[in-house]
């Protein structure tokens, strides 16, 4: 028997493996998510002296949607002599304008807030934001991106949290605006919310690392400050600056019951930049921490664990799109060896983390789209695995990027105002015009799934099918959606 067999079983067991090791774990936050909805009763309400609070609102040409989140900020039902908002605004369009005007008219109604301006765009998003910070001396710092909308009621319910001195931060949830906008952002929707559940509820109720998640969350200053301040030195500042204050032991809290609506990016190639920086991202926060997570004595195995998985989550992708593409050789090998049957009955297990993933999914379906039918759950999830499966080249490549310590920039996610099923990003500014090399790459990873499918079938070897038929859907889905959203 060829070396090169022993190759490919091994590869493809050591990718399968890990992704069950990944399911047990989510397994386990699943677990830990219904704990704290049977303690959820014995929460008590927090009393705490309301303090000074800065708002941040990070903008980069915002032209479509940078009047609603000025307004919304100066719309926050807080005491006004201690609310402070900041628009750092490094804009370079007419969206700055815009933005001044608006900002001029709440000044007017007597809102203390100021458009800050920096020389460049240095640091991207951390560089703005460690720069609006060292202009204020508040002690806590609600943040918001471009495309939110928080509720007039969000410092109210999220400020008391910080009675105690231990916490550090405080994450909300996303909402979504346009949730039912298509496919795609359907799909988004529905992982996010398994995030903002499951994920993070459940890693806090297990005194795990859990990670602020950019914007919709507040900070107490004296926590960023000790954890050495705001960083640009990878493409996910929050992920970096969480680990940091984690480990310097700060303690942070996830309020699941407060909600904060977004607009998900509805054009594929936008949503591929957010991707690929979240990707990549994650990968540099892995190089950066994940020695100091295993060798800090006074963590838990458990937290260990859970961080680890934590800060390795993107290179699920990776594994993904190994087992993808050695299912085909692995079609060959089961036919010419069948004495290694027993070998893929016992890689067959494994294929246990699917059904584990769907229950986990479920819950949190269950959790947010209670008016939903099981019968949504049942086309939704399959999609939403299949779409995940389209994604991994694009998000592997992103994660090989950033365990290689290649420096990129920090490239923004554009915003249209997209609300419910209205508007549109056709022919808009920020829309891309550009179809990327790797797409192509993924319309011929769907031929070459459309090929295996065909052999398999006419050699009547039936396991791979439901894979491959998963794979072809998702490759081509997000082949014809970036050929689409390039051509506009």
């Amino acid at each position: 028997m060829h070396n090169w067999i022993w190759v490919v079983i091994a590869v493809y067991g050591v990718a399968m493996l890990f992704i069950f090791m990944y399911s047990m774990v989510q397994l386990s936050l699943l677990i830990n998510y219904r704990k704290s909805k049977r303690n959820a009763a014995a929460n008590k309400a927090e009393t705490f002296i309301l303090p000074k609070v800065l708002v941040q609102l990070p903008v980069y040409n915002e032209l479509y949607v940078v009047e609603r989140l000025i307004d919304a900020a100066a719309r926050l039902n807080y005491p006004k002599d201690k609310l402070e908002i900041q628009l750092l605004d490094d804009s370079s369009d007419e969206s700055f304008e815009v933005a001044t005007r608006r900002i001029q008219l709440w000044k007017e109604k007597g809102i203390n807030i100021n458009q800050v301006r920096r020389i460049d765009r240095k640091g991207f998003k951390a560089g703005a934001l460690q720069y609006g910070l060292d202009l204020s001396d508040a002690p806590f710092i609600a943040i918001f991106d471009a495309d939110f909308i928080p509720d007039p009621e969000f410092l109210n319910r999220t400020i008391p949290g910080f009675a105690n001195n231990k916490i550090g931060m405080i994450q909300t949830r996303w909402e979504h605006l346009n949730r039912d906008y298509s496919l795609l952002t359907r799909v988004q929707a529905f992982a996010l919310d398994a995030h903002f559940t499951v994920e993070q509820t459940g890693r806090n109720q297990g005194a795990h690392f859990i990670n602020f998640n950019g914007t919709a969350g507040v900070w107490r200053r004296a926590c960023i400050d000790d954890a050495g301040g705001w960083s640009a030195d990878t493409l996910t500042e929050d992920l970096d600056l969480s680990y940091r204050a984690q480990l310097k032991g700060w303690e942070f809290k996830f309020m699941e019951g407060v909600g904060a609506p977004a607009e998900l990016p509805a054009e594929m190639n936008a949503l591929k930049n957010q991707q690929y920086r979240w990707n990549k991202g994650a990968a540099e926060c892995a190089v950066k921490h994940l020695k100091k997570v295993i060798t800090t004595k006074n963590l838990t195995v458990s937290t260990r664990i859970h961080a680890f998985f934590h800060l390795l989550n993107s290179t699920v992708f990776l594994w993904i799109i190994v087992c993808a593409v050695l299912s085909l050789p692995l079609v060959f090998i089961k036919e010419l060896h069948p004495e290694l049957n027993k070998i893929f009955y016992l890689g067959a297990i494994l294929l246990l983390s699917f059904t584990v993933l769907a229950i986990f999914y479920y819950v949190s379906f269950r959790e947010m789209e209670k008016v939903k039918s099981r019968s949504t759950f049942l086309w939704l999830y399959p999609a939403f695995l299949s779409i995940s499966m389209g994604m991994s080249l694009h998000n592997a490549r992103a994660v090989v990027l950033g365990f290689s310590g290649k420096r990129t920039p920090f490239i923004r996610t554009p915003k249209w105002n997209l609300i419910g099923q209205t508007g549109t990003f056709a022919n808009k500014n920020y829309s891309s015009r550009n179809i990327p090399v790797i797409t192509w790459f993924e319309g011929l990873l769907c031929l070459y799934f459309i090929g295996a499918l065909i052999f398999e079938i006419a050699i009547g070897a039936w396991g791979f099918v439901p894979l491959h038929l998963m794979l072809i859907f998702g490759f081509a889905t997000v082949f014809m959606y970036s050929f689409k959203n390039g051509g506009n």
